[in-house]
């Protein structure tokens, strides 16, 4: 029988992705995943998304026990949550969105620079998928 720590750790590690790409251009890859060990069924999970210039993504929720912090590491990245107001962030400003947030939009400002986010995750370890897009839950 495993132990909770490496059961945790075991649950982490998958959620471990390699880099993936969806239709509008953006690509994804984990940075880091790890179980939170001061807050049990809790892990912290960093993802990187890389926007071609124009590049978008989806209209996508995340799972539901996630609250996440977005970070951009270059270029400038338009946002919008679903209630508010679209905004235009430029690296080095940051945001979060609410464990439920629907993210309408997500793109990189530029026509002809890249741009780059850091996505931090605190989510419930036994959440297997972080994004769901719009479009998968109508097929």
């Amino acid at each position: 029988m495993m132990s909770p720590k490496l059961l945790a750790i075991a649950a982490c590690l998958a959620l471990a992705t390699p880099a993936y790409a969806h239709d509008p251009g953006e690509t994804v890859k984990q940075n880091f995943a790890q179980a939170i060990p001061n807050i049990p069924g809790k892990s912290l999970v960093a993802v990187e998304v890389t926007y071609p210039p124009a590049g978008t993504s989806l209209p996508h929720h995340h799972a539901n026990s996630a609250f996440i912090y977005a970070y951009v590491v270059s270029g400038v990245i338009e946002s919008q949550v679903e209630g508010e107001p679209a905004r235009a962030y430029h690296a080095g400003e940051s945001w979060y969105e609410a464990p439920g947030a629907h993210h309408l939009e997500s793109r990189n400002a530029s026509k002809t620079k890249p741009a780059k986010l850091l996505a931090v995750f605190v989510v419930d370890t036994d959440d297997k998928k972080l994004t769901t897009y719009d479009q998968e839950k109508t097929k």
